[in-house]
């Protein structure tokens, strides 16, 4: 079986916070102590938003915190064509719809749906989308 991988993944649109170095931190931690990969992911697809002093910032703190992590990091905005591969792969399959429902509304569903039968799940035991707004691709 593979190491397991753990990740920080901040996007560069302000300073980080405590929150940010407890979540840092921690994975970095659970990596080391599983024999695991620790990775730093950009999150900069945001680009009204993020900027490249708040990426810096990221990476002194970090290094400031006394955590070290693979390269190169993964910038996300570098792996646009990537992401449209595999959307047009999936609108090929005939498997992208449009969706409006918030988390909570999907939330509501699973639960009036879990009140007749168990719902099913992905191995993680998240459950599955009921998929109600397929229909609406199809007016």
């Amino acid at each position: 079986m593979p190491p397991p991988v753990f990740r920080f993944a901040p996007s560069p649109n302000g300073y980080l916070h405590l929150g940010h170095a407890f979540s840092a931190m921690l994975n970095s931690d659970l990596a080391r102590e599983s024999g695991g990969r620790f990775l730093l992911r950009i999150e900069d697809i945001d680009s009204t938003r993020c900027r490249v002093e708040f990426e810096e910032a990221i990476d002194q703190d970090l290094t400031w915190l006394g955590l070290s992590w693979e390269k190169p990091v993964r910038r996300q905005s570098e792996h646009f064509a990537e992401y449209r591969a595999a959307l047009e792969k999936l609108m090929a399959l005939g498997l992208i719809y449009p969706a409006f429902e918030s988390r909570a509304e999907i939330a509501g569903l699973i639960k009036q749906n879990e009140a007749e039968a168990p719902w099913p799940r992905d191995p993680d035991g998240a459950p599955l989308y009921p998929g109600t707004a397929r229909a609406l691709g199809s007016g």
